[in-house]
């Protein structure tokens, strides 16, 4: 058994097994833990209202420092949370809605259980 893997059955004969990707367990959490920060929140309804924005409004808008607003922007890109595109020296930033729609069913699944 992998030190990644936790098997679970329901009694220790029983032939119905699940194994739990633990990696894939973790990676989930920090997808879930992107979108659940007031900054963060704040940041994604700024980029939702623009449509497309850049960085440097990003943080003055917000009043942030620009290395708080970049960790932050990186963070929602890690967990596919925004889209950039590059415009000469500029970076601009969108909503990835369709991972949000999915993050979102998949919140509402859990919660209904």
């Amino acid at each position: 058994m992998s030190s990644n893997t936790l098997q679970l059955a329901e009694s220790k004969n029983s032939k119905n097994h699940i194994a739990v990707d633990l990696i894939a367990l973790k990676k989930s959490a920090l997808v879930l833990r992107a979108l659940n920060h007031k900054l963060r929140q704040q940041i994604l309804r700024l980029i939702a209202d623009n449509g497309s924005i850049a960085v440097t409004e990003i943080y003055v808008k917000l009043r942030l420092e620009q290395s708080v607003a970049s960790q932050h922007l990186a963070i929602l890109r890690k967990a596919g949370f925004v889209k950039t595109k590059r415009e000469g020296k500029y970076i601009y930033y969108s909503s990835n809605l369709s991972r949000i729609r999915q993050l979102n069913q998949i919140t509402q699944s859990l919660s209904s259980n």
